[in-house]
């Protein structure tokens, strides 16, 4: 069998742990209870499935997709950089700019955007994954991807136990924080994406 099919642990725990901290999934916890509370649920598996889905199609086809509706990467990173500055807005003033639908349909969405997108599969990500496959062997980065949505999927899974945990002072207290982090992370992506 050719070396290039060869799984490498040590490259599968590098790719992990490099997704793991750009995803941040433990650090959006509150930003996922936030919208839980907005949406009533959060479907796990749809949003696990779609963060899972990007990711890998992404990874194959991402510079050539963007490349092909004329959009480059620092725009995908300055479009995915607002959605999460409104939605740091929301959390730390209280004011909500995301309109709220009363039908069923909006815990798919909630699910998918802002949740898989931009949120866990964001631009970070998404550019994270081109520089990955530079250095990386595809069938590693793969795995990689699939241990990370599977723990996405366990805390996605789990947010009113950690809710319970953290009551509502708690909580109160993280979503103003996170909300300032969160902003903070949005206003970089926007600058260091920008040559203003």
């Amino acid at each position: 069998m050719s070396e290039y099919f060869i799984f490498e642990p040590r490259e599968i725990l590098s790719v992990t742990l490099i997704l793991f901290a750009i995803i941040d999934i433990v650090g959006t916890v509150p930003v996922i209870i936030e919208l839980q509370r907005k949406a009533g649920y959060i479907a796990a598996e749809k949003a696990s499935i779609a963060v899972l889905f990007l990711m890998i199609v992404f990874l194959f086809v991402g510079k050539e997709l963007l490349g092909i509706i004329g959009i480059d990467i620092p725009s995908f990173a300055i479009a995915g950089s607002l959605v999460i500055f409104f939605i740091a807005l929301e959390m730390i003033l209280g004011h909500k700019f995301f309109k709220e639908d009363e039908d069923t349909t909006v815990t798919t969405s909630v699910s998918i955007v802002p949740l898989a997108f931009p949120l866990i599969a964001g631009a970070g990500t998404m550019t994270t994954l081109l520089s990955l496959k530079s250095q990386y062997q595809t069938q590693n980065i793969i795995v990689g991807i699939m241990l990370n949505t599977l723990f996405v999927y366990l805390v996605l899974k789990n947010t009113y136990r950690i809710e319970k945990i953290l009551g509502k002072t708690g909580l109160e207290i993280l979503r103003k924080a996170f909300g300032i982090i969160l902003l903070a992370i949005a206003i970089k992506l926007f600058r260091s994406n920008t040559h203003l």
